[in-house]
């Protein structure tokens, strides 16, 4: 089929092959075309392609029911992977909400949130605060909370307009704090505008603890997080944890906010949940706030597919894997690996300004000048050519602007968790290879080793 007989639309004008068939880290076109797929897909296919295991539990399921709505029956599938993932999150998120996708978790966290406070008889309680940038969805009330301009401005008109406070990007801080102070630093931004918005009318903030495709894979400094807790506890503001793209094991912990010990009062999880094998999603909360909406008259919220017997054994399949096959143990590893070879591109690239992340969460940025981190100029649509040369070399990768979505190119490298030493070196052999290209291309400066 051409592009011209397609009756298919999606973003954007970009015609991309047909797909034949995955398998591990690996995608085939239907020119037999391989590609590694470096950013698992939206940092999803967590587990990799095609696993076996996987796909004979979701067709035991297949053989029995692919679908029972959760008004008229309780599914095996859908509570086993509840108790499975209640069991993997820390201690006192024991409540599990089923949804098919990221935006509906953060949605779903937010009403719960909110109805929470209505039981409380703290009604003034609605305003939610996120950071800036950041992206929680593209549905509208997760859209109001999305810091990404691009994203946000067109529908702008049509939505409540949620606070904002800066996201701790303390890379380009130009000051004499240390990393420590510096987290500090941005907590306060929190209390300031609570106080600001007035306590008794904040709800919640929403967070991701390491940044997503707004800011590139961003971890704040470790002082960050328990004080962020600290502010949230001392005005009554629940605090949520954004962990559609982190958990499920990404960043080397089920949930990255183990990584500070850090309890949130809402978990927010979707893409590799699932993995790629169902659409799935959840949002895991303590008894304590999901027992008082229940005896309020029940949780006013729901989706069609919430708690399918079928996403939900691909689940549980998907958690099985992570746990038998050490997947999470293996992303801190690699993890390590992958921060040490991209750090060593900034050798070669001196318009690569920084690098981070956490476990197999990577990124790297694009700067003109690593004095001032001041971007590349928009002209060059960086992000978007060096994704396609990777994409012409058979490497998928990941690109967002990094300023807002005005200005700034990041990258984020994000493979399947199954991912080995000698892969990594695959990956990173093609990733040179289009950086050259790009650097040749519009005229940056590359360092030959002597």
């Amino acid at each position: 089929m051409t592009d011209e007989a397609s009756h298919l639309f999606y973003q954007t004008r970009n015609p991309r092959p047909f797909l034949e068939r995955g398998e591990g880290i690996y995608l085939f076109d239907e020119s037999g075309k391989r590609y590694i797929d470096g950013s698992s897909g939206a940092m999803v296919s967590n587990i990799g392609h095609s696993n076996p295991r996987v796909l004979a539990k979701m067709k035991a399921q297949m053989d029995k029911a692919t679908f029972g709505y959760r008004l008229h029956f309780r599914t095996h599938p859908s509570e086993d992977l509840a108790a499975k993932t209640a069991a993997m999150t820390p201690e006192g998120l024991d409540r599990v909400f089923f949804v098919s996708g990221g935006s509906e978790a953060v949605e779903s966290a937010v009403k719960l949130a909110r109805q929470y406070a209505l039981t409380q008889g703290q009604g003034s309680r609605y305003k939610v605060i996120s950071r800036f940038p950041s992206y929680h969805g593209c549905t509208f009330g997760a859209l109001d909370l999305t810091g990404y301009d691009p994203l946000r401005e067109p529908f702008a008109p049509m939505m409540e307009g949620m606070p904002k406070v800066a996201a701790p990007a303390t890379y380009l801080d130009r000051d004499n704090l240390s990393e420590d102070e510096r987290g500090l630093k941005y907590a306060e931004l929190l209390r300031d505008r609570i106080i600001e918005a007035g306590p008794d009318t904040v709800l919640a903030f929403v967070m991701e603890p390491v940044g997503g495709a707004s800011t590139g894979a961003l971890v704040a400094p470790d002082s960050y997080y328990g004080r962020v807790r600290e502010i949230c506890d001392e005005f009554g503001v629940l605090l949520i944890y954004d962990e559609v793209m982190t958990g499920a094991g990404r960043t080397g912990k089920f949930l990255a906010a183990e990584h500070w010990g850090i309890t949130p009062d809402i978990v927010a999880m979707s893409k590799g949940f699932g993995a790629g094998y169902a659409p799935l999603g959840a949002i895991v909360a303590p008894a304590r706030i999901v027992e008082p909406v229940l005896d309020a008259g029940g949780f006013l919220h729901g989706f069609t597919y919430a708690g399918n017997p079928l996403a939900c054994s691909a689940g549980l399949a998907v958690l099985e894997e992570l746990e038998e096959q050490g997947l999470i143990e293996n992303a801190a590893r690699m993890g390590d690996v992958l921060m040490d070879e991209l750090r060593g591109l900034m050798e070669r690239y001196p318009f690569i300004g920084d690098v981070r992340g956490k476990g197999l969460l990577t990124a790297f940025e694009f700067v003109a000048d690593r004095s001032t981190m001041e971007p590349l100029a928009p002209k060059l649509n960086a992000y978007d050519r060096l994704v396609e040369l990777a994409y012409e070399r058979g490497l998928i990768i990941y690109s967002r602007r990094t300023r807002g979505g005005t200005a700034g190119d990041h990258f984020l490298i994000a493979p399947p968790l199954i991912i080995t030493r000698e892969q990594i070196g695959e990956m990173m052999a093609i990733l040179h290879d289009a950086l050259d290209a790009f650097a040749e291309e519009v005229g940056l400066p590359v360092e030959v080793a002597a």
